[in-house]
């Protein structure tokens, strides 16, 4: 049964480097998105404790993927074995992205390298939640090198992490934990009780992945032929920095392995947000930079799956 699940999930991690998100069929994620958005309006109108109604939505919309991803693939396996195969297969799939990850930022890339300033604004507004109008270039490139490293966390090593766990069900589950912290985990006055236990959820799930990830992102780097002391040692000095208890982890691991420093001002619906700097200006930021995230991220999805595979047969 081991081996079983460790080919699905090598499948579907072939298959999202190969096609990304598939952009024909309708996305398990938008859908979990909409269930979040009406659930939403229907709490808020029954109970008025909004931490309390925060947390029932937590407790619907994670429970409820869980079992419908995990009750749909006992259907199919009902029909037919292959068929319960491709089911799961594919919701492994979906919650992986490592390809689109790339794609969408090699389009900042692709913008600043042209020396469209506006475009490259419009297309990392597609992958970070900050204001994105006013950026220079360098607060451009500095967005998109944290948007990697934070994503390599919650867009890879956690959903491979819940997949080799609890197979497709569970890594389905933590995108539903995911989606919830980007739609409600906000500390605004809209947000900051009723999303409260969403963002508590969120830091909790990704707790363990983003520590493996000090493992696998120094590693990644060296074979990326980068700085792996610069990014160890990173880790170790700057980690709690960030607001976030696993955000820090991927951001000063990726700050050191490109000798750059992360962090600073940014702003959100027009409100200042200082962040503490992460990493040392070994150099400025450049261009490349962007490249070399996107290099670092994809050795270390091959890393994760390794580091999986390797897990899986020492406890089989």
């Amino acid at each position: 049964m081991t081996y079983f699940l460790t080919v699905q999930i090598i499948f579907a991690y072939i298959l999202d480097l190969l096609i990304g998100d598939p952009k024909c069929l309708p996305h398990p994620i938008v859908l979990i998105g909409r269930v979040i958005e009406i659930l939403e309006k229907g709490i808020t109108k029954v109970i008025t404790n909004k931490k309390v109604a925060g947390g029932i939505l937590v407790f619907l919309v994670v429970v409820g993927t869980y079992f419908f991803v995990f009750m749909l693939i006992g259907l199919a396996v009902r029909l037919h074995l292959i068929l319960g195969i491709i089911v799961s297969i594919y919701f492994i799939f979906v919650s992986l992205s490592v390809k689109d990850l790339a794609i969408e930022t090699n389009r900042v890339y692709t913008s600043l390298n042209r020396n469209n300033l506006s475009l490259a604004r419009v297309n990392l507004s597609r992958i970070v939640g900050r204001d994105t109008k006013d950026l220079n270039e360098r607060e451009i490139i500095r967005a998109s090198v944290e948007t990697v490293a934070e994503n390599t966390v919650d867009g890879i090593i956690s959903p491979l992490f819940f997949a080799f766990i609890g197979g497709a069900p569970l890594s389905m589950a933590y995108k539903a934990i995911n989606t919830l912290d980007s739609m409600v985990g906000y500390k605004n006055k809209r947000y900051i009780d009723f999303g409260w236990a969403s963002a508590r959820l969120d830091d909790i799930a990704n707790f363990i992945p983003a520590r493996i990830s000090i493992l696998l992102i120094p590693i990644a780097s060296f074979i990326c032929r980068k700085r792996v002391r610069s990014s160890i040692r990173i880790i170790l000095r700057d980690r709690k920095k960030h607001a976030s208890p696993n955000s820090g982890i991927p951001e000063a691991a990726f700050a050191g392995a490109l000798g750059v420093r992360i962090g600073g001002t940014n702003y959100y619906e027009g409100k200042l947000v200082e962040k503490s700097c992460i990493g040392n200006a070994e150099k400025p930021l450049e261009l490349l930079d962007i490249k070399d995230s996107i290099k670092i991220m994809y050795v270390c999805s091959a890393l994760s799956i390794a580091f999986g595979c390797c897990i899986k047969m020492l406890i089989k």
